[in-house]
């Protein structure tokens, strides 16, 4: 048994890892800051200690994961070293413990976390698939076949492992703080693809996805003709959605998944692809997948009496409008309200135009400030700069959450990668 100490704990690709060394009969803990974040309390319940930051946390006879956001200058990073302790970065640790299954990563600039959290559920119907996900949940199951896991695009860090096989189910310009331009995100993605063993699973819809070159099959699927793996005859149903599904021109079968929009529909191929690859039974893959109750911060629902109120990670336009498209879906003609809080000032500045394209979609917008990172704390616009380019967009706070009250019988979405849920959280407060 090794003792881990996390250092930064409470980040979500962390917090996972940490659930799934704690399962498998290891001693974790972690430091981090002291500000609450929505990934501890389920780190808590396992009796993971976190402690707050600081160098004399760190004892012989640990070994050290630390966290990607925090630099060698870290004082518990900079005491770690001094006393020659076994170190990993997240992504290099990660890189070396998937060696042990069958892995598959799932990578993209969007929808990474949902169809992470589907292809562990899926999988889990039929074979043991251990699985780290990114909404900050882990589980390290015993004797397990498999190794489901999401990986990030981020300062290329997904190129510190070399899966299996690799969902990937877009590319689109996002991190403007990090990447240059479109070209300098695909290049990290056919990099990446380079490192993958068996196969891609690759969104065909996407036509920037068409252009990766690689030496190992490439299986694309979609809802259009062209994709070896296909959707269709799709229908929203009031308990979800329904769809065919046809590989290499053969019926496999019909599916329905409790989600809606046509983003699930893709990310439910996508599992079915690696499913179909791996001959796991067509229908334990079809019992799991309607029961898949969704990843947190991925529409994750409350009711308050006939308000709806939905929490989401939303934080790049297009992921904005997918949520938008399936709450109308799943609500059709009730009023959609979007309280919208952007993350980081260069991603802010890169797409405000989108932004507000994309947030217009909605019957009424709230803004709330923007939310900074660790190594980004100020910029050159305001959270006003949006509100001007959406008609009707007003300002929202912990102080004033009392204006959605006005939509006691409507559908109010929290969307954002920061602290948005001080919002949501105001507001229950207030309804009690």
């Amino acid at each position: 048994m090794t003792l881990y100490h996390f250092i930064g704990i409470k980040g979500s690709g962390m917090s996972a890892l940490a659930h799934i060394l704690f399962d498998m009969g290891h001693e974790v803990q972690g430091s981090d800051i002291e500000k609450e974040f929505f990934t501890e309390i389920a780190l808590r319940d396992k009796g993971i200690t976190i402690v707050p930051f600081a160098a004399d946390n760190i004892k012989e006879g640990m070994t050290i994961i630390a966290g990607n956001a925090f630099g060698d200058d870290h004082p518990e990073i900079v005491r770690a070293k001094m006393m020659n302790l076994e170190f990993y970065r997240y992504h290099d640790f990660l890189g070396s413990f998937m060696h042990q299954y069958t892995s598959i990563a799932v990578t993209g600039s969007h929808g990474k976390t949902s169809t992470t959290g589907l292809l562990s559920h899926v999988m889990n119907g039929d074979k043991k698939t251990s699985y780290l996900i990114g909404d900050g949940t882990g589980m390290g199951l015993p004797d397990s076949e498999y190794f489901a896991f999401e990986a990030c695009e981020y300062r290329r860090h997904f190129l510190s492992y070399s899966p299996d096989y690799a969902i990937i189910t877009n590319v689109d310009f996002d991190h403007p703080d990090y990447f240059a331009s479109m070209s300098d995100v695909f290049n990290a993605f056919q990099e990446m693809s380079r490192k993958v063993k068996k196969g891609i699973i690759a969104c065909g819809d996407d036509k920037n996805l068409r252009d990766l070159q690689v030496t190992i099959p490439i299986y694309y699927y979609g809802t259009e003709e062209h994709n070896d793996v296909r959707a269709e005859n799709i229908i929203s149903t009031a308990s979800g959605t329904t769809f065919d599904v046809i590989i290499d021109g053969k019926f496999i079968g019909s599916f329905k998944t409790p989600m809606f929009g046509d983003h699930q529909v893709l990310n439910a191929l996508a599992v079915i692809t690696v499913c179909h690859l791996e001959q796991l039974d067509v229908q334990n893959i079809k019992d799991a997948l309607e029961t898949f109750g969704g990843v947190k911060r991925r529409f994750t629902e409350k009711k308050k009496d006939n308000q709806v109120l939905i929490d989401d990670y939303a934080h790049h336009p297009k992921e904005i409008s997918a949520t938008i498209d399936s709450a109308r879906k799943k609500y059709d003609g009730r009023t959609i309200v979007a309280v919208f809080q952007p993350h980081t000032f260069s991603r802010t500045e890169t797409f405000l135009e989108d932004f507000a394209d994309s947030l217009k979609a909605a019957d009424k917008v709230f803004l709330c400030d923007i939310f900074g990172s660790a190594r980004e704390t100020a910029g050159n616009l305001t959270i006003n700069d949006l509100a001007v380019l959406i008609p009707g967009a007003e300002l929202i706070s912990e102080d004033n959450v009392d204006v959605l009250k006005r939509y006691i019988n409507d559908v109010v979405i929290f969307m954002g990668a920061g602290d948005i849920q001080k919002i949501q959280k105001a507001y229950e407060n207030l309804l009690q």
